[in-house]
């Protein structure tokens, strides 16, 4: 594993140090929109706009590199990035901190694509599932670390917008200084949703909804906590067991994805999510009696993020599984797009409902959506048959945050490795059989 990660150290380095300033910001937003006085409805369309930006960003970028190369995209993108967090500080305006988040989403979609590309320029069939699996976990403690950086400063002050831009503009040295440029990247055209629909209904319903819950958890987590008077360190440490969750309950439920029909792994882990966030809810109750609502809070948010991103990987899985190889790259761009539909929906429709409902509405919606996964996952195993074992795709576990570089080459990965223990299966039925 570690001859493996020498040749792409500095690209999982420059991510952890984007990831770092990313996160910080996203608490960040919800952390200083409540002191200026934004209201969860003005919070939530700031945090769509991430997220319009980001699903922008995915369908320009490729054509950016081919026109001027990887190393100026990159480099120009996050040179906008890194200004766009401290001018948050300028200007405290829910329509100009809009315009930010869209490009700031637009700028690390961006990053991605350029940074994945990279990536899997550098690695074979044989080490690509290792490097990917390196680059999620990267990803992953890049934003947990964030929610404790958060706890050395003050959010009424600029200094951690500042702090967050220098950890974006020195993530980019060692990734510049050590990689060459490779190939213009090559997406294939996303494939229309009616198409992915007809080919995988719970892929195509289960990713949009997936979409509004991950948005909802990353975006108004921190704008959930400042609304019930969390402390700054109490909302940093509730995002980073949304986070949390995910690290530690990726693998035992992808393992559980390779022996058993994906759909029932779904449904399950959907319903997993509804109760904890049923349990989030009842937290409420807590604070009404004068109890300690913190506890029943943290762990809501571990097992409720715990599950959002094994879906997210669960649900690519099981669409791969009824695609053939060749219409996987435009299955990949379809699911991107429409979990991105689905990112820019869920925060209005939340922060809609905590403004009517009140705060723990944030918990209600987040639950409504896994139930509904959930019923549509065990209405589609009456519909059709489960995949065979010679069907189904291998797992690898595939954040929401990744471009459609990350989601196409890890299908790629998963179809040849899956071929690969078909085929070795035989020859030793083969073997047996002489």
């Amino acid at each position: 594993m570690l001859k493996v990660l020498s040749g792409v150290w500095a690209l999982l380095l420059g991510i952890v140090l984007i990831m770092l300033g990313n996160g910080m910001h996203f608490t960040l937003i919800g952390l200083r929109g409540g002191l200026e006085g934004f209201s969860a409805a003005e919070l939530a369309v700031v945090t769509s706009g991430y997220f319009l930006g980001f699903l922008s960003g995915a369908r320009l970028t490729p054509s950016l590199i081919r026109r001027v190369g990887h190393v100026r995209v990159f480099a120009a993108l996050g040179s906008f990035m890194s200004a766009g967090l401290i001018a948050f500080t300028l200007l405290a305006e829910p329509w100009a901190w809009t315009l930010l988040r869209i490009l700031i989403g637009f700028c690390m979609s961006g990053i991605y694509v350029a940074a994945e590309s990279w990536l899997n320029d550098t690695t074979t069939n044989e080490t690509r599932g290792k490097v990917l699996s390196a680059y999620m976990i990267a990803q992953t403690l890049g934003i947990i670390g964030a929610q404790g950086l958060l706890t050395l400063g003050d959010a009424a002050t600029s200094a951690l917008f500042v702090g967050a831009s220098i950890l974006v503009s020195i993530s980019f040295a060692p990734i510049l200084l050590s990689v060459t440029p490779v190939p213009a990247v090559q997406v294939a055209r996303p494939m229309s949703l009616r198409a992915l629909f007809g080919h995988s209904p719970l892929g195509a319903v289960g990713i949009f909804l997936l979409g509004g819950v991950y948005a909802t958890q990353a975006g108004m987590g921190a704008v959930f906590g400042d609304a019930i008077g969390l402390s700054a360190n109490q909302i940093a440490l509730f995002v980073a067991m949304l986070f949390a969750g995910a690290l530690v309950l990726q693998y035992p439920i992808g393992w559980l994805s390779d022996r058993l029909d994906r759909r029932k792994v779904i449904f399950g882990a959907a319903v997993l999510g509804a109760g904890a966030c049923a349990l989030g809810w009842l937290a409420a109750g807590a604070t009404w009696l004068g109890g300690d609502a913190l506890s029943p809070l943290l762990a809501a948010a571990f097992f409720a993020g715990g599950m959002t991103t094994p879906l997210y990987a669960l649900l690519l899985a099981y669409t791969n599984d009824s695609m053939s190889t060749e219409d996987m790259p435009a299955a990949s761009g379809g699911l991107v797009f429409t979990f991105g539909v689905g990112a820019i929906l869920g925060p209005l429709v939340t922060g809609w409902a905590m403004e009517s409902l009140g705060p723990y509405a944030f918990w209600l919606v987040i639950g409504a959506t896994f139930a509904l996964m959930a019923l549509y996952a065990a209405y589609r195993m009456t519909q059709r048959p489960a995949p065979t074992a010679e069907e189904a795709e291998a797992y690898l576990g595939v954040l929401p945050t990744a471009s459609v570089v990350a989601v196409t080459a890890a299908g790629a990965w998963a179809a040849e490795n899956a071929e690969a223990e078909r085929d070795a299966a035989a020859a030793e039925a083969e073997a047996d059989l002489a």
